[in-house]
């Protein structure tokens, strides 16, 4: 798959987690970041590594739901423990794998 068919099935993998979670996205955008897999904004902006797109669909979902619920839980405490569960099954997983990949790019 080409790269500008990668970032669209990721800008609508994105959609469909926000449509699900019920979150309303003002601005969607795709970019390179030195240190992080994403940011998200109080005012609705989402912004993803570009490096996620020639990685699996599991660490794109992991990372986007991870961002989503920040809409709702700005800590990474019990609550959004229990929703990323919630919504991922065993989460920890997939967050064990992207700190490997982290690791070595």
């Amino acid at each position: 798959m080409e790269m500008r068919d990668q970032r669209r099935a990721f800008k609508e993998r994105v959609r469909q987690w926000a449509d699900r979670l019920d979150v309303k996205i003002i601005w969607l955008g795709i970019r390179p970041m030195s240190n992080k897999w994403a940011f998200c904004s109080t005012s609705g902006h989402l912004y993803f590594n570009d490096e996620l797109l020639v990685l699996d669909q599991e660490f794109w979902d992991y990372v986007i739901v991870h961002e989503l619920l920040h809409y709702f839980v700005p800590n990474h405490g019990k609550l959004w423990k229990s929703l990323m569960r919630a919504h991922l099954g065993a989460y920890e997983k997939a967050a064990s794998r992207l700190t490997l990949v982290s690791s070595i790019r």
